[in-house]
């Protein structure tokens, strides 16, 4: 394993240097859930039980988002390395068109039945009606969202993460400034709770968009084609749906088994307390994964573009299990350091904070130790599925790999044990997570395999 990891000091730098932008990008984003949910909880434990019932087909519409982005990548960043700009144009015009189609659908479903679609997700209709306005407004966000992510998912694929960086550090710091205006009625606004939380978001991503916009027609680095934006052509909307279209599948899925979760933790006889701490340590765990997911970006990066180039197959594969072994070695001191602060920082000062008390505290605190306890096995397999298999165009499989422990695992197995035998939130919490166990000897297994190098941009006769 160290031998992998013999690699020049420039290969690091590198590496760094496209991970942190990417990280700090992720650090943001998943602060601004974390600001939302901080806000929203000073209202009390029952509003900020409504918005994360309300989150859990917003979470879909997340991982939709993340989905049409990760696809995009795969084709990008091959397109990339052979300096194919016209194709990344047509490109990024399909994601850009399917993303907003598919988020402007569910937004409008979010907002016309805001209601039964919450009280599908917990056994309090109390909690429907008192989350409904926030899932009313928070859908016609996503669509701005998609839009501005699928621009800035092209930007990181050409080896510049920094604008997304800075991107969303501007929307967050507005949305976090337009959360307390909008939540607590400041400076002469009216104090709408959890709907301005809500319409606060949808400003925000106005504003993100906006912004998106006027860089991406200034923009030198990666010059955009309109034409070949607005008319891309069959055969790179047929290619783009061969690719994307099971990236997707894969983050639509999961993030539906995401949300299941919730949904299985809004049944529970102490639902109330299980969905708070669940927020906020939902929130938590993402933040202390952002350099596990920025590595998983520049993973993905790096091993497009070796392909792109046309760089030998055993020169990838050395490559892609040198870049896995150095974020496991990252993982393990991440979790170590996480498990630490539970008892020292979390516990003690971050969930008071949050309202957590009692009961609640102490689920919380089984959920962290849990989670971080497996971080390294979080890292492995966050590189391996999103970055490397994906980027090196095995998109069958890292869809296999990241839902199929979810689904056949987790879920019925936290089903089982929170609303059957109603165990200890420490089984629960141990349920949760059991699909990382397995995951992670199933990555390993395929990465070592090699058949996982695919150049995705090679002329094919389907694309005819």
């Amino acid at each position: 394993m160290l031998q992998s990891l013999k690699r020049s000091p420039a290969f690091y730098r590198r590496l760094w240097s496209l991970s942190l932008p990417i990280a700090l990008q992720n650090l943001i984003t998943f602060s601004l859930g974390l600001i939302d949910t901080f806000m929203v909880s000073q209202l009390g434990n029952e509003e900020i039980a409504a918005v994360t019932a309300a989150n859990a087909p917003v979470f879909i519409m997340t991982s939709i988002v993340f989905g049409v982005q990760s696809g995009l990548g795969i084709l990008v960043s091959q397109y990339w390395g052979k300096k194919d700009f016209k194709s990344i144009s047509r490109a990024v015009g399909v994601a850009a068109a399917i993303g907003a189609g598919i988020s402007l659908v569910l937004a409008l479903i979010c907002f016309f039945f805001s209601v039964p679609v919450m009280d599908l997700l917990s056994n309090r209709h109390d909690l429907s009606l008192l989350g409904a306005p926030y899932l009313k407004w928070i859908g016609f966000s996503f669509v701005c969202n998609m839009l501005s992510s699928v621009y800035v998912s092209a930007q990181r694929s050409v080896e510049n993460p920094h604008f997304g960086m800075k991107l969303f550090g501007f929307s967050t710091v507005l949305n976090t400034f337009l959360n307390y205006l909008l939540i607590f009625g400041k400076l002469g606004c009216p104090a709408m709770g959890v709907e301005g939380a809500a319409i606060a978001t949808l400003l925000a991503r106005v504003a993100e968009l906006v912004v998106c916009i006027i860089y991406a027609l200034r923009c030198k680095t990666l010059p955009l084609d309109l034409k070949c934006f607005f008319h891309p052509g069959s055969q790179m909307a047929r290619r783009f749906l061969r690719y994307s279209s099971p990236v997707v599948l894969n983050e639509t899925v999961w993030g539906l088994g995401t949300s299941m979760m919730t949904v299985i933790l809004g049944y529970t006889h102490n639902s109330v307390e299980m969905l708070a701490a669940n927020a906020v340590m939902g929130n938590l765990s993402r933040l202390f994964l952002v350099i596990c997911f920025g590595f998983g970006a520049a993973s993905g990066v790096l091993i497009g573009k070796a392909i792109g180039e046309g760089r030998p197959r055993d020169e990838v594969q050395s490559l892609g299990q040198a870049l896995l072994r150095f974020t496991l070695v990252v993982g393990a001191g991440l979790g170590a350091v996480s498990l630490l602060l539970v008892p020292t920082v979390l516990t003690p000062y971050v969930f008071p904070l949050f309202k957590l008390y009692g009961e609640s505290a102490g689920i919380a605190t089984a959920m962290a130790v849990v989670s971080f306890a497996l971080t390294p096995f979080h890292a492995y397999t966050i590189s391996a599925i999103t970055g490397v298999l994906r980027c090196g165009g095995d998109v069958a499989w890292s869809t296999f790999l990241d839902i199929g422990p979810q689904w056949l695992l987790a879920i019925p197995l936290t089903a089982l044990v929170a609303l059957v035998f109603r165990s200890n939130y420490w089984i629960i919490a141990i349920a949760i997570q059991s699909e990382a166990i397995l995951k992670c000897p199933l990555c390993i297994w395929r990465v070592h395999t090699g058949k996982w190098i695919h150049d995705v941009t090679a002329f094919k006769e389907e694309d005819l």
